[in-house]
């Protein structure tokens, strides 16, 4: 594997470089994401695996690099989880139909795309919890009795989008105290966290005084 698949992922430089302003978003694949999230992630031997998204291992998930954030109910969209959709006909499905394939040579079923302008300067923990917190909207579709779906044919987990384990306004939490979900959430953040930023470090590449 090459030496830069064991590192963090940075967006290009002249993709973010005030130079190459466009007055529209760019998008790109991001490759290099994906080799990361296979290698760090999902595989056993990843220095930040995590068994949770066992489920994504041969999915057919893309990534992207979009040039800036967006915004969204009055906060800037950093990550986008979505199943891949082309909700048209004719030519406009035509057109559709061709970028993906020009971008991935396929049409995905799920695609993860990144703000690049942030992704660029932020923190190793904060990369690596925006990736995560995308991985987890693709979740593995359960039956009744919650056992996990498996395709008849393929054998491959049956995913679908999923949303937060919990939604709610930090006031109402304040006056009101946390709710069940909320609770599990303060717990998991009381206790020690699964990943250490030394793990983190290796993964991503950096200099282990800058997360001393």
């Amino acid at each position: 594997m090459a030496e830069y698949d064991d590192r963090r992922p940075y967006p290009p430089v002249n993709f973010t470089s005030g130079d190459n302003w466009q007055p529209y978003t760019r998008l790109i694949p991001a490759n290099e994401i994906h080799d990361w999230v296979n290698l760090q992630v999902l595989s056993e031997d990843g220095n930040i695996h995590n068994p949770d998204h066992a489920h994504l291992i041969g999915a057919d998930l893309c990534f992207m690099w979009a040039s800036d954030c967006f915004a969204k109910k009055g906060r800037s969209v950093l990550g986008q989880a979505e199943q891949v959709m082309l909700r048209a006909g004719g030519w406009q499905k035509a057109r559709m139909e061709q970028q993906m394939h020009e971008w991935f040579g396929r049409i995905p079923k799920y695609i993860i795309t990144l703000a690049a302008d942030y992704c660029s300067q932020c923190s190793d923990l904060e990369f690596c919890a925006l990736v995560e917190h995308e991985l987890y909207h693709i979740g593995q579709v359960t039956d009744d009795f919650g056992a996990p779906k498996f395709n008849k044919e393929t054998g491959q987990p049956v995913l679908t989008l999923r949303g937060h384990d919990v939604e709610e306004f930090v006031g109402v939490v304040r006056r009101y105290g946390a709710s069940k979900d909320v609770q599990e959430l303060v717990d998991a953040a009381n206790a020690p966290a699964e990943v250490a930023h030394l793990d983190i470090a290796r993964s991503c590449g950096t200099c282990m005084l800058k997360l001393a």
